[in-house]
Protein backbone atom coordinates (compact mmCIF):
# COMPACT_ATOMS: atom_id res chain seq x y z
CA UNK A 1 0.00 0.00 0.00
CA UNK A 2 1.30 3.58 -0.72
CA UNK A 3 0.85 6.18 1.84
CA UNK A 4 1.17 8.72 -0.53
CA UNK A 5 0.52 9.24 -4.39
CA UNK A 6 1.51 12.07 -6.71
CA UNK A 7 0.33 11.64 -10.33
CA UNK A 8 1.59 13.58 -13.19
CA UNK A 9 1.00 17.46 -10.87
CA UNK A 10 1.80 20.76 -11.77
CA UNK A 11 1.59 24.40 -10.67
CA UNK A 12 1.99 27.76 -11.58
CA UNK A 13 2.67 31.25 -9.83
CA UNK A 14 1.98 33.75 -12.90
CA UNK A 15 4.60 33.04 -15.79
CA UNK A 16 6.55 30.94 -13.44
CA UNK A 17 6.02 27.19 -13.57
CA UNK A 18 7.09 26.01 -9.95
CA UNK A 19 6.68 22.79 -10.78
CA UNK A 20 5.41 21.41 -14.57
CA UNK A 21 5.15 17.46 -14.67
CA UNK A 22 6.19 15.71 -10.75
CA UNK A 23 5.20 11.71 -9.94
CA UNK A 24 5.73 9.61 -7.92
CA UNK A 25 4.73 7.33 -4.82
CA UNK A 26 5.58 7.19 -1.11
CA UNK A 27 5.66 3.33 -0.29
CA UNK A 28 3.93 2.49 3.39
CA UNK A 29 6.75 2.25 5.80
CA UNK A 30 9.13 3.74 3.94
CA UNK A 31 11.98 6.91 3.94
CA UNK A 32 11.62 8.78 0.95
CA UNK A 33 14.16 11.25 0.02
CA UNK A 34 12.68 14.12 -2.03
CA UNK A 35 15.71 16.14 -3.35
CA UNK A 36 16.66 18.40 -6.00
CA UNK A 37 18.52 21.78 -6.70
CA UNK A 38 17.47 25.24 -5.01
CA UNK A 39 14.42 26.52 -7.01
CA UNK A 40 13.99 22.46 -8.25
CA UNK A 41 10.07 23.22 -7.15
CA UNK A 42 10.26 20.54 -4.19
CA UNK A 43 8.75 22.82 -1.31
CA UNK A 44 6.07 23.70 -3.75
CA UNK A 45 5.69 19.99 -4.18
CA UNK A 46 5.67 19.53 -0.45
CA UNK A 47 2.67 21.93 0.06
CA UNK A 48 0.71 20.84 -2.96
CA UNK A 49 0.70 17.34 -1.05
CA UNK A 50 -0.15 19.29 2.08
CA UNK A 51 -3.04 21.06 0.31
CA UNK A 52 -1.50 24.33 0.97
CA UNK A 53 -1.20 25.27 -2.75
CA UNK A 54 -3.69 23.26 -4.88
CA UNK A 55 -1.96 21.76 -8.08
CA UNK A 56 -3.15 23.43 -11.22
CA UNK A 57 -3.23 19.59 -13.04
CA UNK A 58 -2.67 16.33 -11.83
CA UNK A 59 -4.19 14.49 -8.90
CA UNK A 60 -2.49 13.68 -4.81
CA UNK A 61 -3.56 10.94 -2.42
CA UNK A 62 -2.54 11.05 0.81
CA UNK A 63 -3.14 8.54 3.35
CA UNK A 64 -5.31 6.38 1.00
CA UNK A 65 -7.30 9.58 -0.41
CA UNK A 66 -7.95 12.99 -0.96
CA UNK A 67 -6.78 15.32 1.88
CA UNK A 68 -9.19 16.62 4.44
CA UNK A 69 -9.02 18.38 8.82
CA UNK A 70 -8.56 14.69 9.58
CA UNK A 71 -5.62 13.21 7.60
CA UNK A 72 -3.87 16.72 8.41
CA UNK A 73 -3.88 15.35 12.04
CA UNK A 74 -2.10 12.23 11.36
CA UNK A 75 0.78 14.25 9.51
CA UNK A 76 4.09 15.92 11.25
CA UNK A 77 5.59 18.40 8.87
CA UNK A 78 8.93 20.24 9.81
CA UNK A 79 9.36 22.59 6.87
CA UNK A 80 12.71 24.47 6.33
CA UNK A 81 11.19 27.72 7.53
CA UNK A 82 10.55 26.79 11.55
CA UNK A 83 7.40 27.67 13.36
CA UNK A 84 7.71 27.42 17.09
CA UNK A 85 6.02 30.09 19.24
CA UNK A 86 9.47 32.32 20.45
CA UNK A 87 7.69 34.40 23.34
CA UNK A 88 6.37 31.59 25.43
CA UNK A 89 8.20 28.53 27.62
CA UNK A 90 9.67 25.24 25.57
CA UNK A 91 7.41 23.20 27.52
CA UNK A 92 3.94 24.76 27.17
CA UNK A 93 5.02 25.33 23.49
CA UNK A 94 5.46 21.97 22.40
CA UNK A 95 2.37 20.82 24.43
CA UNK A 96 0.12 23.48 22.89
CA UNK A 97 1.40 22.72 19.17
CA UNK A 98 0.38 18.64 19.88
CA UNK A 99 -3.04 19.13 21.03
CA UNK A 100 -3.73 21.57 18.20
CA UNK A 101 -2.75 18.27 16.32
CA UNK A 102 -5.63 16.18 17.87
CA UNK A 103 -3.75 14.62 20.88
CA UNK A 104 -4.90 15.31 24.50
CA UNK A 105 -3.01 16.90 26.80
CA UNK A 106 -3.00 14.30 28.99
CA UNK A 107 -1.62 11.65 26.47
CA UNK A 108 0.84 14.59 25.45
CA UNK A 109 2.89 15.59 28.57
CA UNK A 110 3.92 11.65 29.31
CA UNK A 111 5.27 11.78 25.81
CA UNK A 112 6.90 14.92 25.71
CA UNK A 113 8.39 14.42 28.89
CA UNK A 114 10.01 11.75 27.63
CA UNK A 115 10.98 12.86 24.30
CA UNK A 116 12.52 15.91 26.30
CA UNK A 117 14.89 13.53 28.60
CA UNK A 118 15.59 12.13 25.02
CA UNK A 119 16.91 14.92 23.23
CA UNK A 120 18.71 16.48 26.29
CA UNK A 121 16.07 19.52 26.55
CA UNK A 122 14.86 18.54 29.56
CA UNK A 123 16.88 21.01 31.62
CA UNK A 124 15.48 24.19 28.84
CA UNK A 125 12.24 23.27 29.15
CA UNK A 126 10.98 26.12 31.13
CA UNK A 127 13.11 28.15 29.04
CA UNK A 128 11.73 30.95 26.51
CA UNK A 129 12.20 29.13 23.28
CA UNK A 130 13.92 32.46 22.04
CA UNK A 131 16.66 32.19 24.36
CA UNK A 132 17.45 28.81 23.37
CA UNK A 133 20.22 27.76 20.66
CA UNK A 134 19.67 27.00 17.35
CA UNK A 135 20.47 23.46 17.53
CA UNK A 136 18.21 23.28 20.64
CA UNK A 137 15.66 24.71 18.64
CA UNK A 138 15.98 22.49 16.14
CA UNK A 139 15.76 19.14 18.30
CA UNK A 140 12.83 21.29 19.49
CA UNK A 141 11.23 21.40 16.41
CA UNK A 142 11.51 17.68 15.46
CA UNK A 143 9.95 16.93 19.09
CA UNK A 144 6.85 18.77 17.67
CA UNK A 145 6.97 17.26 14.41
CA UNK A 146 6.95 13.37 16.38
CA UNK A 147 4.97 14.36 19.46
CA UNK A 148 1.69 13.36 18.06
CA UNK A 149 2.42 9.95 16.34
CA UNK A 150 2.18 11.15 13.42
CA UNK A 151 1.80 8.48 10.22
CA UNK A 152 3.02 10.34 8.09
CA UNK A 153 6.45 12.72 8.41
CA UNK A 154 7.63 15.35 6.19
CA UNK A 155 10.86 17.08 7.02
CA UNK A 156 12.80 19.31 5.60
CA UNK A 157 16.76 19.71 6.05
CA UNK A 158 16.18 18.07 9.83
CA UNK A 159 20.10 18.08 10.74
CA UNK A 160 20.30 21.94 10.27
CA UNK A 161 22.28 23.12 13.13
CA UNK A 162 22.91 20.10 14.60
CA UNK A 163 25.92 18.82 16.14
CA UNK A 164 27.65 15.23 14.56
CA UNK A 165 26.36 14.11 18.34
CA UNK A 166 22.59 14.91 17.96
CA UNK A 167 22.77 14.49 14.41
CA UNK A 168 23.30 10.77 14.89
CA UNK A 169 20.46 10.70 17.70
CA UNK A 170 18.04 12.20 15.04
CA UNK A 171 19.20 9.50 12.68
CA UNK A 172 18.47 7.39 15.47
CA UNK A 173 14.94 8.54 16.00
CA UNK A 174 14.49 8.45 12.19
CA UNK A 175 15.15 4.69 11.87
CA UNK A 176 13.02 4.13 14.72
CA UNK A 177 10.33 6.11 13.36
CA UNK A 178 10.25 3.83 10.38
CA UNK A 179 10.54 0.86 11.89
CA UNK A 180 7.65 1.32 13.84
CA UNK A 181 5.95 1.63 10.49
CA UNK A 182 5.81 5.54 10.34
CA UNK A 183 6.51 6.64 6.73
CA UNK A 184 8.76 9.52 6.06
CA UNK A 185 9.76 12.30 3.20
CA UNK A 186 12.76 13.57 3.42
CA UNK A 187 13.87 16.74 1.84
CA UNK A 188 17.82 17.68 2.35
CA UNK A 189 20.72 18.92 0.58
CA UNK A 190 22.99 16.12 2.60
CA UNK A 191 23.61 13.73 0.51
CA UNK A 192 25.26 11.64 2.72
CA UNK A 193 22.37 11.63 5.01
CA UNK A 194 20.00 10.57 2.34
CA UNK A 195 22.32 7.77 1.35
CA UNK A 196 22.59 6.39 5.25
CA UNK A 197 18.47 6.89 5.23
CA UNK A 198 16.45 6.81 2.41
CA UNK A 199 14.93 3.41 0.93
CA UNK A 200 13.83 5.33 -2.30
CA UNK A 201 14.55 8.70 -3.95
CA UNK A 202 12.93 11.16 -6.58
CA UNK A 203 15.40 14.05 -8.25
CA UNK A 204 13.41 16.56 -9.62
CA UNK A 205 14.87 19.97 -11.45
CA UNK A 206 13.03 22.50 -13.06
CA UNK A 207 9.70 21.12 -11.56
CA UNK A 208 9.95 17.73 -13.28
CA UNK A 209 11.24 14.06 -12.74
CA UNK A 210 15.10 13.53 -13.27
CA UNK A 211 15.81 10.22 -11.05
CA UNK A 212 13.33 8.14 -9.38
CA UNK A 213 13.78 4.76 -7.77
CA UNK A 214 15.39 2.83 -5.08
CA UNK A 215 18.40 4.15 -4.29
CA UNK A 216 20.77 1.35 -4.56
CA UNK A 217 19.38 0.47 -7.90
CA UNK A 218 20.06 4.11 -8.99
CA UNK A 219 23.89 4.12 -7.80
CA UNK A 220 24.10 0.73 -9.61
CA UNK A 221 22.72 2.23 -12.73
CA UNK A 222 25.74 5.24 -12.46
CA UNK A 223 28.51 2.43 -11.52
CA UNK A 224 30.89 2.27 -13.98
CA UNK A 225 32.00 5.80 -14.56
CA UNK A 226 34.29 5.81 -11.56
CA UNK A 227 37.56 4.09 -10.80
CA UNK A 228 39.56 3.80 -7.82
CA UNK A 229 43.55 2.77 -8.74
CA UNK A 230 46.51 2.68 -6.61
CA UNK A 231 49.85 3.08 -7.99
CA UNK A 232 53.48 3.04 -6.73
CA UNK A 233 54.12 5.78 -9.17
CA UNK A 234 51.73 9.27 -10.06
CA UNK A 235 49.22 7.82 -13.51
CA UNK A 236 49.78 9.61 -16.90
CA UNK A 237 47.26 11.23 -18.17
CA UNK A 238 44.61 8.92 -20.05
CA UNK A 239 42.49 8.82 -22.56
CA UNK A 240 38.54 8.58 -21.56
CA UNK A 241 39.42 10.13 -17.73
CA UNK A 242 37.71 13.89 -17.43
CA UNK A 243 39.37 14.26 -14.45
CA UNK A 244 41.58 12.37 -11.21
CA UNK A 245 41.36 13.33 -7.55
CA UNK A 246 43.23 11.63 -4.40
CA UNK A 247 40.47 9.74 -2.54
CA UNK A 248 42.56 8.27 0.61
CA UNK A 249 45.18 6.47 -0.28
CA UNK A 250 44.04 5.84 -3.89
CA UNK A 251 43.58 8.38 -7.35
CA UNK A 252 39.95 8.37 -8.63
CA UNK A 253 39.47 8.31 -11.85
CA UNK A 254 35.86 10.17 -13.73
CA UNK A 255 35.59 8.84 -16.95
CA UNK A 256 33.91 9.80 -19.92
CA UNK A 257 30.16 8.55 -19.86
CA UNK A 258 31.18 5.76 -23.33
CA UNK A 259 34.11 5.08 -21.59
CA UNK A 260 34.50 1.38 -19.65
CA UNK A 261 36.72 0.16 -17.12
CA UNK A 262 38.30 -2.34 -19.16
CA UNK A 263 39.46 0.45 -21.67
CA UNK A 264 41.61 1.98 -18.67
CA UNK A 265 42.85 -1.30 -17.66
CA UNK A 266 44.04 -1.89 -21.48
CA UNK A 267 45.28 1.43 -21.42
CA UNK A 268 46.98 1.28 -18.38
CA UNK A 269 48.60 -2.21 -19.16
CA UNK A 270 49.87 -0.44 -22.83
CA UNK A 271 51.79 2.08 -20.39
CA UNK A 272 53.20 -0.38 -18.37
CA UNK A 273 52.19 1.36 -15.81
CA UNK A 274 52.55 -0.73 -11.96
CA UNK A 275 49.27 -0.68 -10.17
CA UNK A 276 48.77 -1.91 -6.96
CA UNK A 277 44.74 -1.93 -6.85
CA UNK A 278 42.28 -1.56 -9.73
CA UNK A 279 38.47 -1.46 -8.84
CA UNK A 280 35.19 0.30 -9.91
CA UNK A 281 33.58 2.75 -7.49
CA UNK A 282 30.22 2.91 -6.48
CA UNK A 283 29.67 6.78 -6.92
CA UNK A 284 28.03 8.68 -4.30
CA UNK A 285 24.71 10.03 -4.74
CA UNK A 286 25.98 13.85 -4.33
CA UNK A 287 28.34 13.01 -7.72
CA UNK A 288 25.02 11.42 -9.27
CA UNK A 289 22.76 14.64 -8.11
CA UNK A 290 25.80 16.82 -9.73
CA UNK A 291 26.38 14.82 -12.96
CA UNK A 292 22.21 14.70 -13.63
CA UNK A 293 21.65 18.18 -12.71
CA UNK A 294 24.44 19.72 -14.98
CA UNK A 295 23.53 17.26 -17.72
CA UNK A 296 19.79 18.85 -17.60
CA UNK A 297 21.14 22.21 -17.49
CA UNK A 298 23.03 21.67 -20.61
CA UNK A 299 20.19 20.15 -22.77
Amino acid sequence: MNTVEVRHIAKSFGDIAAVKDVNFEIKSGEIFGLLGPNGAGKTTTIRMMLDIFRPDKGEIEILGGKMDADKKERIGYMPEERGLYQEIALEPCLLYLAVLKGMPAATAKPRLAELLERFDLDHVKKQKVKSLSKGMQQKAQIISTILHEPELIIIDEPFTSLDPVNTRLVKSVIRELRDDGCTMLMSTHQMHQVEELCDRILLIDHGTNLLYGELKEIQQRFTGHELLVTAPTELPPLPGVIRTESHNQAVKLYLEPQVTPQAIMRSLLEREVAVDSFQVARPSLEDIFVQVVEAEDES
